[in-house]
Order: C-alpha cells, then structure tokens, then sequence
C-alpha cells in the first residue's frame, strides 16, 4: 500500500466560520490538562446541517482547539492489523478488551503519533502513545517494541486502510470532558476509495460517563441518539466485500441514509 491517495475534502466549512470563531480558543499546550487518555467515550452519528444548530446551542459551554489559526484540523490516519484482520473481527464479533494501532498525523501541527488504543470489558478507553518521525509502512524496530510493550503481545501488523477528515475539538470550560467533531471523512482500502460528504462523527470524552455534558443535553433535543461506531471497522467493512460485517450493517445503512439525503 502506498500513500494516501484520496485528497483530504476542501470542507464546505462556510458556513460554520462564523460560529467557530466566536468560540474562546485552547492551545495545544494548554488542553494537555484535559487529554482524557483513560476515559468512556460516547459517540453520535448526524448531518452536517444539524451541527450548525449544535454548535451555537454549546458556545458558552466549551473552547475550541486552534493550531495555527486554524479551528477544523487536517488529520490523516493509517490503521494497522493483522493478516487476518484480527482487531476488525474482535470488534466485529463483540469481544471486550480488544486492541487498536494506528499512525496519525496532526498535519496542521505536523506531529504524528503511533498509538495503542484498548478498549476493557468495563467500556473504557485507554490510549498509550509515542512520537514517530512520519507514518511508516513497514514498522520499525522501536514501534513495534512500543506497540509489545504496552499491548503485552506480538501483533504480526501490517497497514490495512488509511483515513483523513477535518476534526474540530471542542474542550468543556468546567467539566473533564472533550469533544471532538470529525467530518468529511474518507476511506483507503488498497484500490478502493470512499468519501463521506455529510456525515458527521461525534465523540465525546469523559473521565466519567455523566449526563451532565451540554453536548448530550443538545444532541437529546434535536433527537440524535448515541451509536457505537468505530471509523476503522467502518472503513473496513464499506470498502471490503469479504468480510462479515453483519454487526455493523445497520449502521452502513443509516450512513448511507445520511449521505443521500439533501446537505441544503
């Protein structure tokens, strides 16, 4: 697998730069106090056109991530499994305390990271993570010693897809809880490709589960309910044929329910 060929989308992000920019700004720096790298997360799924409304119903409540003035970042991303594609069938077949690798690379920052993230059988999320030069196709000596050391395992991993979208990271002014909202996500999967023009990904990120999230309380008036989705089995099992994704159709369809409905 070469590099990423499909272009990062030029996000149709008109009409959110005015709203985005009466957010109060966080750095970088500053949202280390916050980076929930042992947490619960809750994820939605909605259109694009209601996230206008959610993000001026949550302004008061939350900061926004600038990096380098820029409030919706690049990320590109390159997920790793084995052969078997042993990770994608744990998640899909249910199992707990299931692993997932990855390389990211904040391109607006230009830092990339491979990181462990384990999902335990009491539903959180503990990520573990290490600077790298830049994404590698063939892991190094020292990434793989990071990824046995904290995994506990020998994983036999080879890069299985490539990602990207925009992410605009929202940080709660008085609670431990982040919020990142990803969109115009896309797909690599050897030859094929995917994008996604009106989807939206939300996550929100807490020390503790609580209803007390401003976000939550948005998105339960608007009527969007949480979802269990994860972009890596979803780019899997769009653009695989040959692999059993029966756990994860119902959410394929509502995607593409989503995708085909009118962005105006």
């Amino acid at each position: 697998m070469g590099t990423f060929k499909y272009p990062i989308f030029a996000a149709a992000l008109e009409n959110f730069d005015g709203i985005l920019e009466e957010y109060s700004p966080i750095t970088l720096q500053e949202m280390d106090g916050v980076a929930l790298m042992n947490r619960t997360d809750t994820k939605f799924i909605f259109h694009k056109t209601q996230l206008l409304e959610i993000l001026k119903m949550v302004q008061s409540n939350y900061r926004i991530l600038e990096v380098n003035g820029n409030r919706a970042s690049k990320y590109k991303t390159l997920y790793f499994d084995t052969p078997e594609l042993d990770f994608y069938t744990k998640h899909q077949n249910g199992k707990k305390n299931r692993y997932k690798v990855r390389s990211r690379k904040y391109v607006d920052s230009d830092l990339t990271f491979l990181e462990v993230k384990f999902k335990n059988n009491k539903g959180r999320t503990v990520k573990t993570r290490v600077t790298i030069d830049d994404f590698e196709l063939e892991l190094s000596q020292s990434s793989n010693d990071f990824i046995s050391e904290t995994s506990g395992r020998n994983f036999n991993l080879r890069p299985t897809l490539w990602n990207s979208f925009r992410r605009i990271t929202l940080v709660n002014q008085e609670l431990p809880e982040r919020l990142t909202i990803d969109l115009d996500l896309a797909f690599e999967y050897h030859d094929e490709h995917k994008g996604m023009k009106n989807l939206v990904i939300a996550e929100l990120k807490q020390e503790k589960a609580s209803r007390q999230s401003p976000f939550a309380t948005a998105v339960k008036k608007l009527g969007i309910r949480q979802d269990r989705i994860s972009k890596y089995c979803l780019g899997v099992a769009m653009l695989k044929e040959d692999v059993k994704k029966n756990a994860f159709k119902q959410r394929i369809m509502k995607i593409e329910k989503l995708e085909n409905e009118s962005a105006a």
